[in-house]
């Protein structure tokens, strides 16, 4: 025996057991072994069965599906789940262990949640209200806003939207209603939001007729109600409830474009809400609209700005044909917005610095913050719009020089325009003004706020009233209320006949505004310095009803005096006319606005849309965006098929686009004076528009203020406009600090009517008496008047022969007298007879008309007084009794300076009675004799307190 088979004894060492075990193991082995074959055999026989052939088809998909989707396993398991939860829900009371873990379910946000809100979606409405009746006792310590929830649900019961407190909101600007996503200010989650959404959704009847998509036939053009842009509300409730928000987001954006702005400031109890079937509590369709994107943003700051990667510009594609979109309010910004998507190029035309329209100077941010505003207008970029601001249509430019500028259709959105007053005794009064130019100072010019520029009357601690009862007259008081004013509404019918929004009403008497009804003011009293002080009212009783419907106040011959210290317009708005001035062929309403074709929103002109305020004189947001919805439609129709035309067109479109988006840069800098400076500025559009007579409106940096300055001269060759500036104020004073090579913030025009220009046929002269700065605006109207034949007389007059300008021989006076020695006589006058006559420009004046009155002089045509107010009230007395034509150009306050605002007023008489004419649409020209210059005068100086204060404050000296 070799070593390798030795072993040690403990090998031989086992357990018994273990060999017992293994025996019988073997021995079952043994026995099954014939029945484990034949079993074998059976299966191999019947693998081949067609049968069993399908069977193992059917599993091997299933095994993919599982593998490629893990998520079926729990829907395998799902079915239980939901059998045993109907079982909870067809019990008469649901037990509060199920209740909260049912709720936990939804929390979760995952496929089992979204599972669990389409079964409650999908159950009859008597186990919609167990589920309801179950959260309210079981989760109301958790949630206070279900505690009552189910009493009367869902008819007349929901969970509304977060309100902030009215003590809390009225001090400030942030947004009152903030909606659903407001409870997250509270601590609660966005899923918790997401589910009260959910709740809200659970109330909908989903009605066949779909009142709230498409209205109520009522016998007129427009149903009642409605959506005016069609968003398929039905269905994107129902998306959302079976927890489906994202589709339900897609529904919206397709239809709308606007939905978080249109969401806030739609009067939806007139619209969609106003037919809904749950009449007494209609479903929050407003808040869900402007839920939906919120939330998303919300989620993901870029989640409204996704775009295919892929996506080319119709610029760049240049398939289509471009369209001038003129206005940037809500008919505009959608009709822009669903062009693009169409494959247009599209410039968007605005009149002001910052685009938005009447979404932007209207609307306090309160209600509609500019943040929601700026949205839309990054998604109009996105897809490739352009924007030119500072941009009139009917001045900047005509409908036919867009068109020739390349633009194949264009849409005009324009807005109301002019702001309506009372027309009664002491309107004229500083601290009288209307809502428009309240609402434009405040919200555009942000003239509350110390680091901005324009002013704004006292208004915290003073007694302030707003007249009118519509959305501007409460967006108005309300605003006032922030900045600390004691504010009461006026009204001349009753709280019931007032046609604001219930829900802006509601938070304004909530916010401590006072209501006064069957009140309007017959007339305003002043103190000494042309302030007003009081307001005498009207009392009124309700009789018969007016044409709207509504009953019409009665005097009573009452009246009633409350002391007042601000006055705020908010009667409506007149049409402005300034387009239709300008297009002959542009058909307008008796209302004067656009008028468009039935069934259409073409206008007179071929390829001229119009739509929102414009066209219809006054209303709502929302139906201005409808308008813009129906309009983008029609231009999508006939296209042209020529590729090169199109191109062509777009070439040029672009061209003039980049024009209009140019910077106004100072290119030259010339003083003149002490503290008068000449600047050359870039501004190819206006350069090429301008007309003698006119003025533009220049903000100087972002946080300045709109002023109004006469154009001097412009050069429509070299794209360059003249502005001669005096530093009296903050702005002025900053403009002619500024150098060669900087630019203007913004510059519009040219604005106002130019002058009208008379051929004199038998030699009388024209006189011009112009005053320091008077000169520039002077300038160019003698100019026009010299070359179409006129003999011109200037008096020019200023403070000493150091401050005299432009009189040299290379200089623009000096050229014009060697260019017309024998038609153009100037004379000087200086305050201190250091050069011409003594005295002032009336001395020289008094002569020729003495003279003319002799028959021993010319016979005096015309006289044009263009410079302080002192001088031009002075020159008007003066020709008064000679029966001489004088014309007064004013350089009044303005603000926005299209005639939007009413805050270059001037009172003037005709025929015995007070009228108000508007200095920018107008004038700047009016008669002399017939403004009244005792009331028109202390306009000048109503801010002058805050002008010394803002001087003081940037160091400039007074």
């Amino acid at each position: 025996m070799t070593m390798d088979n030795l072993h040690s004894p403990e090998e031989y060492n086992y357990d018994p057991s273990d060999l017992e075990r293994y025996y019988r193991a073997s021995q079952v082995i043994e026995a099954t072994s014939h029945h484990q074959q034949t079993v074998e055999e059976q299966m191999k026989a019947l693998e081949s069965r067609h049968a069993v052939e399908i069977f193992q088809k059917q599993l091997d998909l299933l095994k993919e599906r599982l593998f490629n989707n893990p998520a079926m396993f729990r829907s395998i398991f799902i079915e239980e789940g939901i059998d045993a939860i109907a079982a909870e829900f067809k019990k008469e009371e649901m037990s509060s262990e199920f209740v909260h873990k049912f709720w936990t379910l939804l929390l979760q946000g995952d496929a089992m949640s979204i599972v669990l809100m389409r079964f409650v979606w999908d159950v009859p409405l008597k186990f919609k209200r167990r589920f309801i009746t179950a959260i309210d006792k079981h989760l109301s310590d958790r949630y206070p806003m279900f505690q009552g929830l189910s009493q009367n649900w869902p008819s007349q019961n929901n969970i509304p939207p977060y309100i902030r407190p009215a003590d809390e909101r009225n001090k400030d600007f942030d947004l009152v209603n903030q909606g659903y996503l407001g409870y997250m200010g509270l601590g609660y989650s966005f899923r918790e939001v997401e589910l009260f959404v959910w709740l809200e959704v659970l109330r909908d009847k989903q009605c066949d007729d779909r009142p709230c998509e498409i209205g109520i036939s009522c016998g007129k053009p427009e149903p009642k109600g409605g959506c005016p842009v069609k968003i398929h509300i039905p269905e994107m409730l129902h998306c959302l409830g079976e927890g489906r928000f994202e589709e339900a987001y897609a529904i919206i954006r397709d239809s709308n474009p606007l939905p978080n702005v249109t969401g806030r400031v739609c009067p939806q109890e007139h619209q969609c809400q106003g037919v809904c079937t749950l009449a007494e509590r209609p479903m929050e369709i407003g808040q869900v609209e402007w839920y939906l994107p919120q939330s998303r943003k919300v989620q993901n700051p870029d989640a409204l700005f996704q775009i295919a990667s892929d996506y080319v510009s119709p610029w760049k594609e240049g398939k289509k044909p471009p369209i001038a979109v003129v206005g940037s309010g809500p008919a505009g910004m959608i009709n822009a917005y669903l062009l693009l998507k169409e494959g247009f190029p599209v410039t968007v035309f605005e009149a002001f610095h910052e685009l938005g329209g009447v979404l932007r100077y209207g609307i306090p941010e309160f209600r509609l913050p500019n943040e929601l505003i700026d949205d839309v207008i990054k998604k109009i970029k996105q897809l490739g719009g352009e924007f030119v601001t500072n941009f009139l249509v009917g001045k900047t430019a005509t409908l036919a020089q867009l068109k020739e500028a390349g633009f194949w259709k264009i849409f005009v959105g324009t807005g109301a325009g002019l702001p309506k007053f009372l027309n009664v005794p002491g309107e004229h009064l500083n601290g009288v003004m209307s809502a428009n130019e309240f609402l434009t100072r405040v919200n555009l010019m942000q003239a509350h706020k110390e680091d901005y520029e324009t002013p704004l009357p006292d208004i915290d601690g003073k007694k302030i009233i707003v007249i009118g009862g519509g959305n501007t007259a409460m967006d108005a008081v309300r605003t006032a209320k922030r900045l600390g004013g004691d504010v009461t509404i006026v009204y001349r019918r009753t709280r019931e006949e007032m046609p604001v929004r219930v829900e802006e009403l509601h938070h304004a008497l909530e916010e401590g505004i006072a209501l006064k009804v069957l009140r309007t003011p017959i007339e305003f009293r002043g103190d000494s310095h042309h302030f007003v002080k009081e307001a005498v009212l009207d009392v009124m009783t309700l009789g018969e009803p007016d044409a709207s419907g509504r009953r019409s106040p009665v005097h009573t011959g009452h009246t009633e005096t409350i002391q007042i210290d601000l006055a705020i317009m908010a009667l409506g708005n007149t049409s402005n006319p300034i387009v239709k001035d300008a297009e002959p062929g542009l058909k307008t309403t008796k209302w004067g606005s656009i008028e468009v074709k039935p069934n259409s929103q073409e206008t007179s002109i071929d390829n001229v849309f119009s739509g929102g305020d414009a066209a219809r004189g006054g209303s709502t947001a929302i139906k201005a965006a409808g308008d813009g919805l129906s309009a983008a439609r029609e231009i999508n129709a006939n296209l042209p098929e020529e590729p090169l035309a199109i191109r062509k067109m777009i070439s040029k479109a672009i061209h003039y686009t980049r024009q209009g988006q140019a910077k106004a840069v100072i290119r030259e800098k010339r003083l003149l004076a002490d503290g008068i400076v000449e600047f050359v500025v870039e501004s190819p559009l206006i350069a090429r528009s301008a007309r003698a007579g006119q003025f533009v409106r220049v903000l100087a940096w972002a946080k300045g203020e709109l002023i109004p300055l006469t154009l001097a001269d412009w050069d429509a060759r070299r794209g360059t406009i003249t502005l001669v500036v005096q530093g009296l104020g903050t702005s002025s004073m900053v403009i002619n600090n500024m150098a060669e090579g900087e630019a203007f913030h913004g510059i519009a025009g040219p604005l106002g009517l130019p002058s009208h220009l008379q051929r004199y046929e038998n030699g009388e002269t024209v006189v011009f008496t112009a005053g320091g700065v008077g000169l520039p605006p002077v300038y160019p109207i003698m100019r026009e008047h010299l070359q179409m034949g006129n003999h011109v007389t200037l008096i020019s007059g200023f403070r000493s022969k150091g401050h005299i300008f432009w009189s040299k021989s290379d200089e623009r006076v000096g050229r014009l007298q060697a260019r017309y020695p024998n038609t153009l006589d100037v004379i000087y006058t200086t305050n201190d007879g250091s050069m011409g006559f003594k005295g002032f420009v009336t001395g020289p004046l008094l002569k020729l008309l003495e003279k003319e009155r002799d028959g021993q002089g010319r016979k005096i045509g015309e006289v044009v007084t263009i410079g302080p107010p002192l001088m031009m009230r002075a020159v008007s007395d003066l020709t008064r009794p000679f029966g001489v034509r004088t014309i007064a150009s004013l350089n009044s306050i303005m603000v926005d300076a299209t005639g939007m605002c009413g805050a270059c007023m001037v009172p003037v008489t005709v025929k015995g009675k007070m009228v108000r004419k508007h200095a920018c649409i107008d004038g700047p020209e009016l008669d002399a004799h017939i403004i009244d210059w005792e009331k028109f005068m202390p306009r000048f100086m109503q801010f002058r307190t805050k002008e010394l204060k803002s001087m003081e404050k940037h160091g400039l000296k007074v």
